[in-house]
């Protein structure tokens, strides 16, 4: 796959490992119930990518480090010029030196360390990110939009080319466009699109409550090349980022990589279509 990824900068950014926070004790689930809304931030130690998104008693639950800026501005640049499977590497505390890879992108960014790693981490820690990828162009398809994709990801992810100038993706599954929720408002440089999830029985007739976290999958119908929205015959790859959610219009959360507005890509279901296996991370990793 020809790239431009000679032409790319790589820049540091840094952050430190982010507290869990409350502003309430409970908030109310989509039928009414006050639930703690648990799951964001921190240190996730039993929640890797390559688990499901689905069954936690958790919400918007993120796996592994999840990481911030407290100067604003310096967090926006965080989020916008970094790229799943970019480097980080811990540079305070016990874990000093200790690598991991960038796994995703939610109300922070979302980092993926061994266990081992993780039991010598400490709220506050900071980390180096070796940004790469922002304005990474597939040059046999300028037509489709590359978001959120470092040079290692495209290389790692099975693209192959397809009849009559398509792309073709390997996927998980195929998200009809209907179900997506919150998030739509947002830019596909910054956060995600949750699917809503709270009718379980279709769900279940769609197959999606097998999602796992870190898994490829395409939402037909919907064009993220400048925004996000309906667009009748376009296609967007996404990553599900994090885990499900009690909230109504909320569930597990869909991270841009690829858009494109006309019919030239073509996602085919491939079960292990996931970055734990790609990237060589998260549970992948502890099962080799």
């Amino acid at each position: 796959m020809r790239t431009n990824e000679d032409h790319l900068v790589q820049i540091a950014v840094m952050g430190e490992i982010s507290p869990p926070s409350l502003s309430a004790p409970y908030r109310p689930d989509a039928s009414g119930q006050a639930r703690v809304m648990y799951g964001m931030a921190g240190i996730a130690y039993n929640v890797r990518v390559g688990d499901p998104a689905f069954g936690w008693e958790a919400d918007h639950l993120e796996p592994g480090v999840s990481i911030h800026n407290r100067d604003l501005e310096a967090d926006y640049a965080m989020h916008y010029l970094t790229c799943v499977g970019n480097e980080a590497t811990v540079a305070t505390g016990d874990a000093c030196g200790a690598k991991g890879v960038v796994s995703g992108e939610h109300a922070r960014l979302l980092i993926d360390f061994a266990a081992d790693v993780l039991d010598r981490m400490c709220i506050g820690d900071r980390m180096v990110i070796k940004t790469h990828g922002v304005g990474l162009q597939l040059l046999q398809y300028p037509h489709i939009t590359v978001r959120k994709c470092s040079p290692r990801l495209i290389e790692a992810m099975g693209l192959e080319h397809g009849a009559g100038g398509t792309l073709r993706v390997p996927v998980t599954h195929e998200i009809p466009s209907q179900i997506m929720g919150s998030g739509l408002e947002l830019i596909p440089e910054f956060v995600d699109q949750d699917l809503m999830t709270e009718d379980r029985t279709l769900m279940e007739e769609l197959g999606l409550t097998d999602l796992r976290l870190g898994d490829v999958v395409a939402i037909r119908d919907q064009d993220h090349s400048h925004g996000r929205g309906y667009s009748s015959g376009a296609t967007t790859i996404g990553l599900i980022n994090h885990g499900d959610s009690f909230m109504t219009g909320h569930g597990p959360g869909v991270m841009t990589l690829l858009s494109c507005p006309t019919p030239h890509i073509e996602p085919f279901i491939e079960p292990e279509a996931n970055i734990a296996k790609y990237l060589r991370i998260g549970r992948w990793s502890e099962e080799r």
